[in-house]
């Protein structure tokens, strides 16, 4: 989840975001189609890193914004300082905070991953850097180990959050504040290949969601299961976070399913961005129920309510799988060439999806019990063989691809003999 700058639009006011309005379901859904699958041949390249961000004398002590901010200085996101100049990190990748104040760097895209390694190479050392000489040091699992989750980012949009995921009683609230994934970004592909493009991310889920889970332990305790992050962001609200199926047109049924989840929040000059209950996008283009007392929703709207699904894999313009807890700093490009190699060629994805079929659909289980279940366990280490086998397609230097093969091994083979 990127944090997204406030921008006026929703109910209208005299900033009011100037935007074709949608003017049907029809309409709302051949915009979707158009703006969140782009085709061509598979050649960019992205990576999200985010982490939790400690006290290094007491990582149990709550984070204070003004220590924050102090120690990010001129990279200060404005959703923190909204004075402050916001700048890139050296390789010029962005920097954003999450609600709880968990850092993520938003890896420029690249062509090759050669490229990615050597911006995120520059970027990472130098914000590890930054924060340890104010005394903080970055997490290295994919929820906070030690504090409950509370809200440091006063925003409307994440007070808004706040308020929604309260009522529903999930575990919003802890995917807000106390969970860092792993996010990777890849091409779309050619019209003709998405389909398996698409169901192949999805296929990967269950055993790369096991495969580098880290994150049982959350505030001082032992959950029991093997990403507790996944399953607070599955658990946050149903609609917006399910994990979507093999589709024959995938634009097409992202599109419908856009349209038919709820406003998590209607964004609004000088008031509460809490959206009414139930309110789905389709509705709000129909002037059904509550929307009959709203202006028409634009593009603009429309762009803003795709930020707020949090799905497994997401599609802003690409495939951003967004399944995989955060990994140590060290390791951050393990799961990266992994799924890299795993979407080098259609081949391999044909592979993908045939050797993925037997746990297909299990991310609770993947995410509870994660290589405990001996089923996805070994799926886990026919995908581990095939990718690693398809590392040098990456075009990385064959001791990186060495060391890669090594740890994604020693990672599904962990407790056998």
């Amino acid at each position: 989840m990127t944090a997204v700058p406030q921008v006026a639009g929703g109910t209208g006011g005299a900033n009011r975001v100037a935007a074709k309005v949608i003017s049907d379901r029809a309409a709302g859904e051949a915009y979707v189609a158009s703006v969140c699958f782009k085709h061509g041949p598979p050649r960019l390249l992205g990576v999200e890193l985010e982490y939790t961000v400690h006290y290094a004398d007491d990582p149990r002590r709550p984070l204070r914004a003004e220590d924050l901010a102090r120690a990010l200085g001129p990279h200060t996101p404005r959703t923190l300082a909204p004075d402050s100049p916001a700048q890139p990190l050296p390789a010029g990748s962005p920097l954003t905070l999450e609600p709880g104040g968990q850092v993520e760097i938003s890896a420029l895209p690249q062509e090759s991953l050669a490229a990615l390694e050597r911006a995120v190479s520059a970027d990472l050392p130098y914000l590890t850097e930054l924060l340890a000489r104010a005394g903080f040091v970055l997490g290295e699992t994919g929820i906070d180990p030690h504090r409950t989750p509370a809200r440091l980012l006063n925003t409307e949009r994440y007070a808004a959050m706040e308020r929604r995921f309260a009522r529903l009683r999930t575990g919003g609230l802890t995917m807000m504040c106390s969970t860092a994934g792993l996010q990777i970004c890849v091409d779309s592909g050619e019209s003709e290949d998405l389909p398996r493009r698409w169901a192949a991310v999805h296929a990967l889920g269950p055993p790369l969601l096991a495969t580098f889970a880290n994150s049982r332990h959350h505030a001082g305790r032992d959950t029991g299961f093997a990403s507790a992050r996944w399953l607070a962001a599955a658990g946050a609200e149903h609609a917006r976070t399910f994990p979507s199926f093999p589709l024959a047109d995938p634009p097409a049924g992202w599109a419908s399913r856009v349209m038919d989840t709820p406003l998590m929040v209607l964004r609004r000059d000088g008031e509460p961005w809490d959206a009414p209950d139930g309110l789905t996008f389709a509705d709000w283009v129909a002037r059904r129920g509550a929307a009959e007392a709203l202006v028409p929703p634009t593009e603009a709207d429309l762009d803003y309510h795709l930020t707020t699904l949090f799905t497994p894999v997401r599609a802003p313009g690409y495939l951003e799988v967004r399944y995989l807890d955060a990994q140590p700093k060290a390791r951050w490009l393990h799961p990266v060439a992994l799924l890299t190699a795993l979407l080098s060629s259609p081949s391999i994805v044909d592979e993908v999806l045939a050797v993925c079929e037997p746990v297909a659909g299990a991310w609770d289980c993947a995410a509870r019990a994660g290589l405990a279940d001996e089923r996805i366990a070994a799926v886990a280490r026919k995908v581990a063989d095939l990718g690693c086998a398809a590392l040098p397609a990456t075009g990385l230097p064959e001791n990186t691809i060495n060391e890669i093969g090594d740890g994604v091994q020693r990672l599904v083979h962990a407790g056998r003999e």
